[in-house]
This record gives structure tokens, C-alpha cells and sequence, in this order.
């Protein structure tokens, strides 16, 4: 890990072209030509960037198995994306098939000052947003029954918005084309979509329109 990181810090004097092949090449990464990574520190077993995606600056990204995004996908400026990898054996060793993984979909959005904690399987749908700043995400936590930490998958829908300063707890879902108001809780799996979720702790307060033009882009960027 010394060496990698050692590495990855040389590479980021080394223009985008030059860096992008050595990282696939040295690290086994799989960075498609039309994807970008900025003055960003990733150091992760597996990283895929499809076609277009792009992670910004001064970001920190270490410490759990992978990273996907797909077409498109975004990670804006200043996040701390980190976790526990599977290979980990003091922490979470019961938890049989646990996956230390963020998949983004097409044109999902990580804007930027956001923290993540990634011990277990992130999933961010195609056309979401995670907007802010100041969000956090939380894959784990300490039992207070069992005294030892546990974690459990999150998964934000597709076509979700996720506000300012939100707090998203192990097991949460956001269902598809849905709004998490800022300031609010996400602390357990909801299934009815095209809700507005608000609140500590978050609840569904009311229905939205399907014919909302956030929810029916073709591109992420939202103008």
C-alpha cells in the first residue's frame, strides 16, 4: 500500500494522457480514453470509468474494493470517500459476502464536499444527484446490543436528489424518483416511489408529479 500510494503521488505530477495509461496499466485499472480524474488521490484494488466520467479535484478516495461509474457519472470536488476492504479481517468478519463497492449509474452526481463511508455496497442510481454540500453517507455502525460494528448496504434510486447536509444510514433506500429534503435522516429502507422523504428521522410527506422534468432527463447536468 506504501508503494501505491508513493505511486499515485508521482503519477499526479504527469499530464492526464501519461497518467491515465500508467494507472491502467500498473494499477490494473480499467479508465476508459474520455474519462478524466483531477488532482485527486483514489487508491483502490479496482477502479472502472466508463466513457465520459469524471472525478474532480482534491479528492480522497482509499480504502475500500471499488469504485464504479458509468457513462457519464460525475464526483465533483473536495469529497472523503473511505472505508474497510473485504480483505479486512478485524472488522466485519461475520458478514458473509460483504462488498466494500460504490457503483454510480449513467449521469449520476457526487457534487463535492460530501463524506462517505464505504464498508459496505453503495449503489447510486442513473440520474441521481447527491447535491449539497455536506452530506454522509454511512455504511456502518456499532450494534449497542451486540457491542461490534455492522454495516449494511445503501442505495439511493434512480433519479433521486439527495439535498444539502443529509445523513444516510446504513440499510437506507431512497426508492426511484424520489427527493430527500436537506437537513434530513435517510435511516431505513422506503419502497414507494416518486415521494418527497423529510425529517429526522426522514418519512414520506407527500407525493410528487411524475411529470417532473428532473425525472425524465437525458443528460445530468442539470443547467
Amino acid at each position: 500500500m506504501r508503494l501505491k500510494i508513493f505511486g499515485s503521488l508521482l503519477l499526479l505530477l504527469l499530464p492526464w494522457s501519461i497518467r491515465r495509461r500508467l494507472m491502467n496499466r500498473f494499477f490494473g485499472y480499467r479508465i476508459a480514453p474520455t474519462a478524466r480524474i483531477g488532482f485527486s488521490l483514489v487508491l483502490l484494488d479496482e477502479l472502472v470509468l466508463d466513457e465520459g466520467a469524471r472525478i474532480g479535484h482534491l479528492n480522497l478516495i482509499k480504502s475500500f474494493d471499488r469504485l464504479e461509474m458509468r457513462v457519464m457519472a460525475k464526483i465533483g470536488d473536495r469529497n472523503h470517500i473511505s472505508g474497510i476492504g473485504s480483505r479486512n479481517a478485524k472488522h466485519f468478519g461475520d458478514e458473509i459476502g460483504r462488498k466494500p463497492e460504490i457503483v454510480m449509474g449513467e449521469h449520476a452526481s457526487i457534487t463535492g464536499r460530501h463524506t462517505i463511508d464505504c464498508c459496505n455496497r453503495i449503489e447510486i442510481g442513473r440520474f441521481s444527484t447527491i447535491a449539497g454540500p455536506g452530506s454522509h453517507i454511512l455504511t456502518h455502525g456499532i450494534s449497542i446490543k451486540r457491542n461490534r460494528q455492522m454495516s449494511s448496504p445503501v442505495r439511493i434510486g434512480q433519479y433521486c436528489f439527495v439535498g444539502a447536509a443529509c445523513v444516510i444510514l446504513k440499510g437506507a433506500v431512497l426508492p426511484d424518483f424520489s427527493i430527500l429534503a436537506a437537513n434530513s435522516t435517510l435511516h431505513r429502507a422506503f419502497d414507494e416511489s416518486y415521494g418527497l422523504y423529510s425529517g429526522v428521522p426522514a418519512q414520506r410527506v407527500r407525493a410528487l408529479d411524475h411529470d417532473c422534468a428532473y425525472f425524465h432527463r437525458t443528460i445530468g447536468y442539470v443547467p
